[in-house]
């Protein structure tokens, strides 16, 4: 089984807050969002994203990675239904990370946009998911290098998302979690301005897990947190 411990932060910058997670122990069930739209069409579609997984997955006789599958693919219908009936939503999309226990400690990760999935395991953090973004999508089979992209003003650009057209392309993965393993779900106001071994060192700590979620969201303010920053942790429960 699996327990999971979570922390939203507007960042230093924003006043608005378009992320948003939900932790469903019971279903083995765990998701985050990052909304884009303006502040009203980010929050909704993330939050009306998240909540359509959840609630498609507690009603499904199986959930098994199809499922899973199958209820984000619900989701990006309800999101892109929205919007076309509300005009004030127009535009709005969502990243989403989902991950769902589909057998003892083995879990099916779903993802769409630029929130990420990583294990950290032996004190090494390795990302299980892949961006899908115009840098990792095209910058990078153009062979262009790591100062280019870094600066090039392309790098922001998502290549999908939730809720922005007919078919979301959905990138899934496989992990089995043991003992001492921990998983994070992360929106970019955290990946994207700390560093990778800050980020180890925190989760590598003897603090509590609830600890090490606030010491993520406090390294991300000292770089000055210009986004909305979430993070989730799930580990196998004791």
């Amino acid at each position: 089984m699996l327990e999971a411990f979570a922390l939203t932060d507007p960042g230093r910058v924003r006043s608005s807050n378009q992320d948003y997670f939900r932790l469903v122990p019971e279903l083995g069930l765990f998701l985050l969002a990052d909304g884009m739209g303006g502040a009203r069409g980010g929050e909704r579609a993330s939050s009306l994203a998240v909540e359509c997984v959840a609630d498609t997955l507690a009603k499904s006789a199986h959930r098994d990675a199809a499922a899973l599958l199958g209820a984000v693919e619900d989701a990006n219908q309800k999101v892109l239904s929205e919007a076309t009936l509300d005009p004030r939503l127009e535009g709005m999309g969502t990243t989403l990370v989902a991950v769902l226990e589909t057998s003892e400690n083995d879990v099916t990760i779903a993802s769409v946009g630029d929130s990420r999935a990583y294990v950290f395991k032996n004190g090494n953090l390795r990302a299980i998911t892949e961006d899908q973004t115009w840098v990792q999508e095209v910058g990078r089979p153009l062979g262009l290098d790591e100062a280019t992209l870094k600066s090039h003003p392309m790098r922001h650009v998502l290549t999908m998302a939730v809720g922005v057209a007919a078919a979301v392309r959905i990138r899934y993965y496989a992990l089995e979690l043991g003992l001492g393993d921990i998983m994070l779900l992360s929106s970019d106001g955290l990946h994207g301005v700390v560093a990778k071994d800050v980020i180890e060192s925190i989760l590598g700590s003897a603090d509590t897990m609830d600890e090490k979620c606030s010491n993520l969201v406090a390294a991300a303010h000292v770089n000055g947190s210009p986004d909305n920053v979430t993070v989730v942790l799930i580990r196998v429960k004791a």
